[in-house]
């Protein structure tokens, strides 16, 4: 793991955090309890902030960025950022899934329980109803998540906590 500052920003990183090998965690982030940040992953808040919420898993070879004075990037709790995705100068909140590959962009919102499938291009400045479905390129609401398939949101979240702490424990 790399944490590094930038411009007297530094960042605070709950001790229970899992930061993998590989990773890199730069400027003004903070990331809460319970999170992992999963390897080749970049976290790069060097022109703006970056807050992930509690318990929220970021996984290997995401992007995370920000925009310069216009768009920070705002993570909830219990969120699970899939592989390759990149999420740049937004907002997701609590409880959502990008899936793999998805990139959301610049003032985008991602409402609370929402899922973005594998690959979806959600485009600067959309903002998305909670519980959703979306998917496409442009990403579109394909319709409202039922409260079982939001469960599994949260158990994906739920599991990526303990698969962080045995990781803790086997690499340390």
């Amino acid at each position: 793991m790399n944490i590094y500052g930038y411009r007297n920003k530094f960042p605070q990183i709950d001790p229970s955090v899992f930061l993998a090998p590989l990773s890199v965690v730069i400027g003004d982030v903070v990331i809460g309890a319970e999170s992992s940040i999963w390897y080749h992953t970049i976290v790069r808040g060097d022109v703006n902030y970056i807050r992930i919420g509690e318990g929220t898993n970021v996984q290997d070879a995401s992007i995370l960025h920000v925009t310069r004075e216009k768009f920070s990037l705002e993570i909830g709790n219990l969120v699970t950022i899939g592989h390759h995705a990149k999420v740049h100068g937004c907002v997701v909140e609590d409880r959502c899934l990008i899936g793999i590959g998805a990139t959301i962009l610049d003032g985008a919102k991602i409402g609370e329980g929402s899922l973005v499938a594998a690959g979806s291009l959600v485009t600067p400045g959309t903002q998305i109803p909670p519980g959703s479905l979306v998917m496409g390129a442009p990403a579109k609401v394909k319709k409202k998540l039922s409260p079982e398939e939001q469960e599994r949101i949260v158990n994906t979240s739920k599991h990526y906590i303990k698969l962080a702490a045995e990781y803790r424990e086997a690499l340390a």
